[in-house]
């Protein structure tokens, strides 16, 4: 588990436009709602003319997704996608500074009642999540409603990754490395709920298996939700934040559980957590992760898709 510390070597001159970024981040937040969106969306567009190589993982990752779009339908989702970026970036300042008060104004919640069924019969909760743009404010919205633990990637920058800390334990009870197994069960069999992320491809390992994606047949998922329900005895309920249209702020989402899960089947299961990753990305699919290279590693004998 990683701590928020500040720590001398932090004044380093390495870390100067690390703090001017913080500074400024800081600075936007105190900002109207609807002028952070503005700025955000044209900095997404100047990102998208800079970041070639993102850009063009982004349109093949479409392309793969959606065979059925036209290359102009793909560059006009691209581009959407590339202004969502842009918020994003925004909205960590947003979710890092923001009074609770502020982010309850902006946030609408359905499906409680899945987590209220799953509390009565005293089962751990596993929120199946996904890489939606706006992660951060995923970790103030859920934590407001029900204090959690979340599965994350330590930064490499440090000054960077002690914010992200301190930023996504606001409302919330842990941070864990998303290689301590053991303290996700600890968490969960000590009753509080998990927000896990099976969605990136982090390359070949023993917890991984090749399962169906939207059209791509062979997909490296992690298998992680099945062990630790299985484990943990616990349930498994997807959730996510979206980004409502104009200024109405976010919607925290909570679908029912899904049965009969997890089964004896480690693929079998990483096909069910994969078809509801693939529900919440067809409820807005402008604002998850395409520039990840979700389809980087392949099966023995394919060829590379970027």
């Amino acid at each position: 588990m990683s701590s928020y510390k500040l720590q001398l070597n932090f004044c380093h001159p390495k870390y100067w436009l690390t703090w001017l970024g913080i500074l400024l981040l800081f600075l936007s937040s105190f900002l109207p709602y609807g002028h952070l969106l503005a700025i955000g969306k044209f900095l997404g567009q100047i990102t998208a003319r800079m970041a070639k190589s993102r850009y063009k993982i982004a349109y093949r990752n479409i392309e793969l997704c959606f065979p059925n779009l036209s290359p102009s339908e793909i560059t006009t989702k691209v581009q959407t996608n590339f202004e969502n970026t842009g918020i994003a970036i925004l909205e960590i300042g947003m979710a890092w500074f923001w009074p609770s008060w502020r982010v309850r104004g902006l946030l609408k919640v359905s499906g409680l009642e899945h987590i209220e069924q799953a509390r009565m019969h005293n089962q751990p909760i596993i929120f199946l999540g996904a890489h939606f743009l706006p992660l951060e404010m995923t970790g103030r919205a859920t934590g407001l409603q029900l204090p959690s633990a979340a599965v994350y990637r330590k930064h490499r920058n440090p000054v960077l990754d002690s914010w992200f800390y301190w930023g996504r334990m606001r409302e919330n009870k842990a941070m864990l490395d998303r290689s301590d197994f053991k303290a996700m069960l600890r968490t969960l069999k000590g009753g509080t709920p998990l927000w896990y992320a099976p969605d990136h491809d982090y390359g070949r390992h023993k917890s991984s298996v090749f399962a169906p994606f939207f059209t791509v047949q062979n997909t490296n998922t992690i298998s992680g939700t099945s062990t630790l329900a299985r484990l943990s005895k616990g349930c498994v309920i997807p959730a996510f934040l979206k980004r409502l249209p104009g200024l109405q702020g976010y919607e925290l989402v909570f679908y029912p559980k899904i049965e009969n899960f997890p089964s004896k089947d480690l693929v079998a299961d990483a096909q069910k957590t994969n078809q509801q990753i693939e529900n919440m990305i067809l409820e807005c699919d402008e604002q998850y992760m395409w520039v990840h290279r979700r389809f980087k590693t392949r099966p023995e004998g394919e060829d590379s898709f970027y």
